[in-house]
């Protein structure tokens, strides 16, 4: 009689390009399916941070691919209103190894159909621009203000001194797109350095791990070192992600973090997606269930009324004796973190507002 034991091979054991494929496979194949718009969403996801890393494919890593390759006429024929999805996922594709020369002709059809005609930000029109110039095709030769205008955007550092998210991610890809995600010098005004700050420590306070990877990815293609603190933290965090498999595992989870979190360790010198990955159905968990205190902090804040004061040297010791001993401690820790802090501060504090609200 005999007994076998099953071990999960460890990362080490598995090969870089082996996980590869086997994620590649997991997002193509196990959690969503390819006519959904969040299949197109996660697949332009995982297939961007692999091409933006560098990192190495094998040619087997592609079969979960091939259906949608040979069908992405098709699909863009009948949604041109995802063309942005359809022609990221194809460049990337190619880009990566896949044989074909598709995205060219995909390219040109969506410019002589005008699709980034369509689009309402500046935003929008700046990644369609971006990925069409990848095959030498400008869609907006008219429009010769668009990076004037982003980098107007980026170069307003008030705007991320206040919690906006969505303000917050807008800010990282123009500066991921105007760098070419890392392959030419974007040229920054000092102010939009200031800005990453800002929308760096917020992030931090909320111990908002896929924000803040973000802002230290942009940080890094401008050629700037982002805070230690803020890499550790994410270092650390990185490595607490739990990867569950299974066919019944639910997907509603926290995947893009941990996509953008491992890209992150691709260029702040660590090792990109080091856990062993199954192949099939998974789902990606945050190691811990964090509550950042910037809600705690926002509401002291609000309540100081007019004895609010931009100067956090002022406002410190009245601050910490209104919040949780682990409020205190990522704080401080923000504090420490960036130069900037006290001109993040007298942004957030927003003193210069009487506390019966705007005059009108």
């Amino acid at each position: 009689m005999s007994n076998v034991v099953h071990l999960r091979a460890s990362s080490q054991f598995q090969p870089q390009e082996a996980r590869h494929a086997a994620l590649l496979a997991c997002f193509a194949e196990h959690r969503r399916f390819g006519d959904d718009v969040f299949w197109l969403k996660e697949n332009a996801e995982i297939l961007n941070i692999l091409e933006t890393s560098g990192a190495k494919v094998g040619n087997g890593a592609f079969e979960a691919h091939e259906d949608f390759y040979e069908t992405v006429e098709k699909r863009l024929g009948f949604f041109p209103q995802y063309y942005r999805f359809l022609l990221s996922i194809t460049l990337d594709l190619e880009a990566l190894g896949m044989q074909g020369d598709k995205a060219e002709r995909l390219v040109k059809w969506a410019d002589d159909q005008g699709l980034a005609q369509a689009e309402l930000s500046d935003l929008q029109r700046l990644e369609a621009r971006r990925l069409m110039m990848r095959r030498g095709v400008d869609p907006l030769p008219q429009d010769e203000t668009l990076e004037q205008r982003s980098r107007a955007f980026t170069e307003r550092a008030a705007t991320f001194a206040l919690p906006n998210k969505k303000a917050a991610y807008e800010l990282t890809h123009i500066i991921f797109y105007l760098s070419e995600y890392g392959r030419k010098d974007p040229q920054l005004a000092p102010e939009t350095l200031t800005s990453l700050h800002y929308a760096g420590l917020l992030a931090f306070i909320d111990q908002n791990a896929d924000l803040l990877a973000e802002v230290c990815v942009a940080m890094r293609f401008a050629g700037q070192e982002p805070p230690s603190v803020w890499e550790t933290w994410l270092d650390r965090e990185t490595n607490l992600y739990g990867l569950t498999g299974g066919e019944d595992v639910s997907i509603a989870d926290d995947y893009h973090e941990f996509l953008v979190c491992n890209w992150h360790q691709a260029f702040a010198g660590g090792r990109a997606f080091n856990k062993p990955v199954e192949h099939g159905r998974m789902r990606f968990d945050r190691g811990t269930h964090r509550a950042g205190p910037l809600r705690e902090l926002s509401e002291c804040m609000f309540r100081l009324d007019d004895q609010r004061s931009g100067d956090w040297h002022v406002m410190r010791d009245l601050v910490n004796d209104t919040l949780s001993e682990d409020a205190r401690d990522v704080l401080e820790a923000a504090e420490t973190s960036s130069d900037q802090f006290e001109g993040f501060f007298e942004g957030f504090a927003r003193a210069g507002i009487a506390s019966s609200g705007v005059a009108l």
